[in-house]
């Protein structure tokens, strides 16, 4: 008779064999998809991360399977993609009458509850765990800070239609900034 523990390890191999197959990865590929065995944690990395999409209105959509911290990071965001740029804006208040560029990154990552106060861009380059997440990315250095999330850039800057807190499809060159992430994000 199988021990509950050895139950589901047996559950979750299985699962993670199953996922594997439907995701085309090869038996007894790593996480990183090129050898070795998969584990049910590892699953997660071999798969891509779904695209979130930009309403007319230039709300973004997450996508359903988005985590419900990355659909809340999202949704802050929302509130206040029409809000202009303030130098200083988001750092005194949470609700402001417009956002600077870490204010604005500021506010969001606060939907999500992976922040309880607005950190500036300087010591963003130090917040979270070091590189590139799989839902949420921010970039910063010590003159700006941005976001990338389900695919798209949460900036300032860079939109010809006004200034302030907007989604950009485009992503932007990372060269010089130190990219931080939500662990598990």
């Amino acid at each position: 008779m199988l021990s509950n523990t050895k139950k589901l390890r047996a559950g979750l191999a299985a699962s993670a064999a199953v996922t594997a197959f439907a995701l085309g990865i090869p038996a007894g590929a790593s996480a990183n998809c090129g050898g070795g065995g998969v584990t049910p944690a590892e699953i997660d990395i071999c798969t891509p991360t779904p695209k979130a999409r930009l309403l007319s209105n230039g709300m973004l959509m997450p996508p359903k399977s988005a985590p419900a911290r990355v659909k809340a990071v999202i949704a802050a965001a929302n509130r206040i993609r029409t809000k202009p740029y303030i130098y200083g804006g988001g750092h005194g208040k949470w609700w402001d009458r417009g956002y600077d560029c870490s204010g604005s990154v500021s506010y969001a990552l606060h939907g999500g509850e992976f922040l309880e106060s607005p950190l500036p861009s300087g010591p963003m380059e130090r917040w979270g765990s070091p590189g590139e997440g799989r839902w949420i990315t921010v970039y910063a250095n010590a003159g700006h800070a941005y976001a990338e999330i389900a695919g798209f850039r949460w900036d300032t800057s860079g939109d010809a239609s006004g200034t302030g807190p907007r989604w950009h499809e485009d992503l932007r060159d990372n060269i010089g900034y130190v990219p931080r992430h939500p662990l598990g994000y």
